[in-house]
């Protein structure tokens, strides 16, 4: 696929969070080596590291206020950071970062509420 190379950053506002270098690309999904730039430990580190571990709790126990606990941690970290493709922001994306190592799928449109 054509976007292993590309460098997608993730930012707070005007200040860098950091990059994503792509070398992995497996529709929907693309990953790659994480860097973080000056705003990462400030403002977003705790959050993704709290986001990762009610994932891996999700998996474990699939449970509602697990479910809950995960879409506020995320929608704190969406209300946070954009993503920036090398064509400029996405409007929608689904974000994990570990260490030096970021994943993400994203959508040319705001992703689908699940019906209530």
């Amino acid at each position: 696929m054509g976007f292993q190379g590309e460098i997608w950053q993730v930012r707070a506002g005007e200040e860098r969070v950091g990059e994503i270098l792509i070398d992995d690309a497996d529709f929907p999904w693309l990953s790659g080596t994480f860097t973080p730039g000056p705003a990462y430990d400030d403002t977003v580190r705790d959050l993704f590291g709290r986001e990762l571990e009610l994932v891996e709790r999700l998996a474990e126990r699939d449970e509602d206020a697990l479910v809950d606990a995960w879409e506020q941690a995320y929608d704190e970290i969406r209300g946070r950071v954009s993503l920036c493709s090398p064509d400029g922001p996405v409007p929608d994306f689904l974000l994990h970062i570990e260490g030096d190592r970021a994943w993400f799928r994203w959508s040319d449109e705001p992703f689908e509420e699940p019906a209530a």
